[in-house]
């Protein structure tokens, strides 16, 4: 009895795909070559007949038939591993020699599944990644029973064919059917040539990499390996391929109880604990289990690089697993890694950083991948690195591409600063210098605004920081738009009641008003705001990179003032908060961000007129306009005529 597959089940209705008309002779040679191999393996005769169904599979322009083929492949390859037939390490010559040509067979077959993930069929990609998946759990569960395996007694995980499925997903090789398949499909599709495919990242990313804690580990560990060992001149798509896998990573573990959920569940099993020296010192002996080598395992394989991790992770909260055991990463067998908390950070953290180190080439591309790094940088990498603060160089590095890239690298230089106290001096110097005409225009203003807020909410800024921020910030409302300026406002109206010490550029009054006589209490108590004469000489220093020398905290607002005039109702209506007492809680910044001209359009549309405006207004003497006199003078007469007409007129 054939044993039962490990597919998957599929959790929504399959959708049939009509395929071209099949030859009912190739269904039935398909069929009797499935039926003969798997007696074949019952009756241990010659196997001869898989070369003659992997020939059927070379000929993939029959959709149905090539689905068929590999089905079938998947049913007698899986009867072969279960019968020891590839993997026996032990008997005669001819044993190996069937191994090794069986070996072969399974090569070419996970081959054509790996090409199939770029296919333009829906079927054959989904397919072809369950079959993949499957027989890493097959292969993994009978390694460890193969005949002579000096790792009989542990379970395994079959390295080898897993580091071809990493492959697949990073490399993405062309379909064997590129030949049949159209242009117009292919665009259609989302495909692109050396591009990992949309549905195939989605159902390996549910299925599979959010699932399984050691089908992470590996895929961690090998796309590391397989990122350095590829140029990015050779292979430009493999450090997006990556990204696009590690970007949406959300279910990493953070406490040593989560590893609890195996794809191969033989790894599942509680491994032994490490035995430590008497001296002390936290090394580990090599016990029999970590002196026996892993089935498969390439031999060049250096894992030595964990040493790195280990001196640093006695500084992290995540350390203390290890420490409590004495056990040292590099020390550790496969099984032992798995379950170790500390092992998965740090193959976590050489992934990560192994990527970054791709990313920046410079290019144009390059900016579009940094920018999505930066976007999960804060939220779901730092808190998994081993040391948050080796990738310092990496973000600092992106600061200096200004814009967007600019941006998200200074939040992310914020939180290092904030939570893993990494000393960066030049930090508001770098931020000052992103207040430019620019970023009251960009599309990520609001991203900038709020970040902005973020960084100056801190009651130990120094004033005159602070006074910097607040006088360009009004300096550039000038000439924003009044989207912007809705944004300006009210940022500036929180910091100045956080922060009372920069009330005098609100309350500064100017050297000409000498008496109070005629000025009402609002006008005594705001001056600047109510009646204020702008000097032909400012004391802010605009051209001032350094925000600590701009002399703002000796200039006033006054920039704000104007906005009490502003075109917009809006803008003038917020611009009269500074005339009154400071009374009002603090603005929520975020109901202010997503406003744009057609925002405040629609607001302006849609309010209620508590007030019906005039229908008649006075017309005062215009030069524009001629009034009625008799007729008299013929200068005055002609000085009186109606220019606005005479420009209509030709002749």
């Amino acid at each position: 009895m054939a044993p039962r597959p490990s597919l998957p089940a599929s959790s929504k209705k399959r959708k049939h795909t009509v395929y071209g008309e099949t030859s009912p002779a190739t269904v039935s040679s398909v069929t009797s070559l499935e039926d003969q191999l798997i007696a074949a393996v019952s009756l241990k005769s010659s196997l001869n007949p898989l070369a003659d169904l992997l020939d059927i599979t070379r000929n993939p322009s029959d959709l149905s038939t090539l689905s068929r083929a590999i089905y079938s492949l998947y049913r007698v390859f899986v009867v072969i591993i279960a019968n020891g037939l590839l993997l026996n390490v032990a008997g005669g010559d001819e044993t190996r020699a069937v191994r090794a040509w069986l070996q072969e067979k399974l090569h070419s077959y996970v081959e054509l599944l790996i090409g199939l993930l770029n296919d333009e069929e829906s079927t054959l990609k989904t397919s072809s990644l369950k079959i993949l998946l499957s027989l890493q759990k097959h292969l993994s569960a009978m390694v460890s029973k193969a005949s002579g395996s000096s790792s009989a007694s542990r379970p395994q995980f079959y390295v080898s064919h897993f580091r071809q499925i990493v492959r697949g997903l990073l490399l993405c090789p062309a379909s064997p059917r590129a030949a049949y398949q159209t242009k117009k499909r292919k665009n259609d599709s989302g495909a692109d040539e050396g591009k990992l495919d949309i549905e195939v990242r989605d159902m390996f990313m549910e299925q599979w990499l959010s699932e399984y804690d050691d089908i992470r580990w590996f895929f961690l560990r090998e796309s590391a390996g397989l990122l350095a060992a590829y140029s990015h001149k050779d292979h430009p798509n493999v450090p997006e391929n990556l990204l696009s896998l590690l970007e949406q990573l959300m279910t990493f573990p953070t406490e040593s109880s989560e590893l609890n959920k195996w794809w191969v569940e033989e790894l599942g099993a509680k491994p032994p604990q490490p035995k430590v020296q008497k001296n002390g010192d936290g090394d580990q002996d090599d016990d029999e289990e970590s002196k026996a080598p892993d089935f498969e395992e390439d031999k060049d394989v250096d894992d030595d690089w964990r040493k790195f991790f280990d001196e640093g992770s006695n500084k992290q909260d995540a350390s203390t697993e290890a420490r409590a055991s004495g056990a040292r990463l590099h020390k550790l067998s496969i099984h032992q890694s798995l379950h170790s908390l500390s092992s998965h950070r740090a193959v976590f953290t050489r992934t990560w950083l192994t990527l970054l180190s791709q990313l920046s080439t410079g290019s144009e591309d390059s900016k579009a991948l940094i920018t999505r790094a930066l976007n999960v940088m804060h939220r779901s990498v730092m808190p998994h690195l081993t040391r948050a603060v080796m990738i310092m160089d990496w973000v600092a590095s992106c600061v200096d591409y200004g814009g967007t890239v600019g941006l998200l690298a200074l939040n992310a230089l914020f939180i290092l600063m904030k939570e893993y106290n990494l000393d960066y001096p030049t930090f508001y110097t770098q931020l000052y210098s992103f207040l430019d005409r620019d970023v009251l225009h960009l599309k990520h203003r609001a991203r900038f605004f709020r970040m902005t807020e973020l960084f100056l909410n801190s009651t130990h800024l120094p004033v005159n920081l602070l006074a910097s921020f607040m006088k360009r910030l009004a300096r550039l409302s000038l000439s924003a738009p009044p989207a912007a300026i809705v944004m300006i406002i009210p940022l500036t109206y929180n910091i100045l009641k956080k922060h009372p010490a920069l009330m005098v550029m609100v309350h500064r009054v100017d050297d000409s008003f000498e008496t109070t006589e005629g000025r009402s209490m609002s006008q005594l108590r705001y001056p600047v705001m109510s009646r204020l004469t702008v000097s032909p000489v400012d004391s802010f220093d605009y051209a001032e990179p350094d925000p600590m020398l701009t002399n703002a905290i000796d200039s006033s607002l006054w920039e704000l003032y104007t906005h009490r005039q502003h075109y917009h109702s809006a803008v003038s209506t917020m611009a009269r908060i500074f005339e009154e007492a400071f009374t009002k809680p603090n603005y929520s910044l975020e109901d202010f961000l997503d406003h744009t001209y057609s925002t405040l359009y629609e607001t302006e549309a849609k309010r209620r007129i508590k007030k019906e405006p005039a229908m008649v207004i006075a017309i005062s003497h215009c030069q524009w306009i001629p009034t009625r006199r008799a007729p008299g003078n013929a200068e005055e007469e002609e000085a009186e005529t109606d220019r606005v007409a005479a420009l209509w007129t030709y002749s």
